[in-house]
């Protein structure tokens, strides 16, 4: 049964603005749909969002800790070299809570969310690949100076072209961000970043410029550092307005500069 204080605070979360009540349940405005759910507000059949619990936070958890591990380890902090040791990160830890997150972002209708964290899962799988000595990938660029294959020009170059490629890819996904917050917009831009900076790591270790390569390793892994924060920082205050909607922590949302005001939506 609910207290006199608990009353009370729902009152003061109305009279905020961010929740109203209606005769049929309770709406909430698009600034709050779109902190908890980091996806501009869209009608949809169903009323899955009543339903279901919001999967977003989840998804940021495991990219969360997968990303900053990766950082830290491209950084070289406490000695760290090489990602074998946690090789987990790219097949467990990020993916399978990406994949759930993914799945029900899909169930509940929410297209951009669900793209973000289909583009991650596939990310961290498919760079996790590298991290397996046991694949024996390098193994046709094997010489005897390079046992393993994985100094060789051809193959840190396709490496390269394919951090490009993905380069390309989150950008795409930067300017759709704009229309949200200036956290996710700041995530992808960054992230961006250090997909074009990783790439340029790769193309030195190509042409056999190993300090350099260690340079712009440790500038990308700084980059994904920071959006790793940010990454943490967008969970938590998802989180936070889930637990206690309408307080939480600043996002500045972006939309306003690309369409107009939109009434609340009804959950």
């Amino acid at each position: 049964m609910a207290t006199r204080h608990d009353r009370n605070e729902i009152l003061d979360d109305e009279e905020k603005g961010g929740i109203q009540r209606t005769t049929t349940g309770v709406t909430i405005s698009p600034e709050l749909f779109e902190k908890l759910y980091l996806s501009p507000m869209t009608p949809h059949v169903g009323d899955y969002n009543r339903r279901f619990a919001n999967p977003t936070a989840l998804g940021f958890v495991g990219f969360g800790i997968s990303a900053s591990t990766f950082a830290m380890v491209l950084m070289g902090w406490g000695g760290a070299s090489g990602l074998s040791p946690v090789a987990g990160i790219f097949f467990f830890t990020g993916p399978v809570l990406l994949t759930f997150a993914m799945i029900f972002e899909w169930v509940m209708g929410n297209f951009f969310p669900m793209m973000v964290m289909a583009l991650f899962d596939v990310f961290w799988l498919s760079f996790g690949v590298l991290q397996l000595p046991t694949l024996q990938l390098g193994a046709p660029y094997a010489t005897d100076a390079d046992p393993t294959g994985t100094t060789a020009p051809a193959f840190n170059a396709a490496i390269a072209l394919y951090l490009i490629v993905w380069g390309f890819a989150l950008l795409t996904f930067f300017f759709f961000t704009l229309r949200i917050n200036a956290v996710f917009a700041s995530i992808f831009g960054l992230v961006t970043a250090a997909s074009f900076v990783l790439s340029a790591a790769y193309w030195k270790v190509s042409q056999g410029e190993f300090d350099d390569a260690l340079k712009l390793q440790k500038a990308g892994g700084a980059l994904i550092f920071v959006v790793a924060l940010l990454g943490w920082y967008a969970c938590f205050n998802i989180m936070s307005a889930e637990i206690k909607p309408v307080d939480g922590c600043p996002t500045e949302l972006l939309k306003k500069y690309f369409r107009k005001e939109q009434k609340p939506h009804s959950v």
